[in-house]
């Protein structure tokens, strides 16, 4: 029996000149209850650190990196290096791809502790990511808000609550011209994990 089988719900987002689309329960909970139970204890979480105008801090979440081909990663800074994708990320990049209609090559897990762990306003518009750049994010744990601001209007505005389970697949060119955080939350006590899977040239 396969661990993980996808419904056909979607929201859509407009964000021009691109789109973002929604599957809040992309996940059953049942499957996504396990997803974030294998994950939480499994995954050897490391807490990177940023070098900001000299000041050197941890980043307010704990990461981790999957690649299946190989692929270093370089985000603010971070040189992250690949370690092979486990069965059960295998499996889920699979459902995700065949969802998506989109390939994936690597996959970066955010362990958010609780309100308090973030992740600031920002693009993953890296260069290694190439001139097309689709990704999808799985979040299981805590529902947490994500924003997303216009590069270009920072009036415009749109977010979304990201549910246990849920999906989001943001379609290029989207990096391009919005940005989007996590922001802080700080009654939040629980745990979340989110997956978001890429593609390295």
């Amino acid at each position: 029996m396969d661990l993980f089988s996808a419904p056909d719900d979607r929201t859509t987002i407009d964000l021009p000149p691109s789109k973002a689309d929604f599957y809040p329960n992309f996940l059953s909970k049942k499957q996504a209850d396990f997803l974030f139970t294998n994950l939480l204890e499994k995954t050897p979480w490391k807490q990177e650190t940023i070098n900001f105008m000299g000041k050197v801090s941890p980043i307010p979440r704990l990461t981790y990196w999957y690649s299946k081909e190989d692929k270093e990663y370089i985000y603010s800074g971070i040189k992250v290096l690949p370690v092979p994708y486990t069965e059960v990320i295998k499996r889920l990049c699979d459902l995700v791809e065949k969802q998506c209609n989109y390939s994936f090559n690597s996959v970066l897990l955010n362990l958010y502790r609780n309100g308090s762990d973030k992740v600031a306003w920002h693009a993953d518009d890296e260069k290694s990511l190439g001139d097309e750049i689709n990704i999808a994010s799985i979040s299981v744990g805590a529902e947490r808000e994500f924003q997303f601001k216009s590069k270009h209007d920072a009036e415009k505005k749109e977010k979304i609550m990201l549910s246990h389970g849920s999906l989001l697949i943001m379609h290029d060119p989207i990096q391009q011209h919005w940005l989007h955080q996590i922001p802080v939350r700080k009654k939040i006590l629980e745990p979340r994990i989110n997956l978001t899977f890429r593609y390295i040239p």
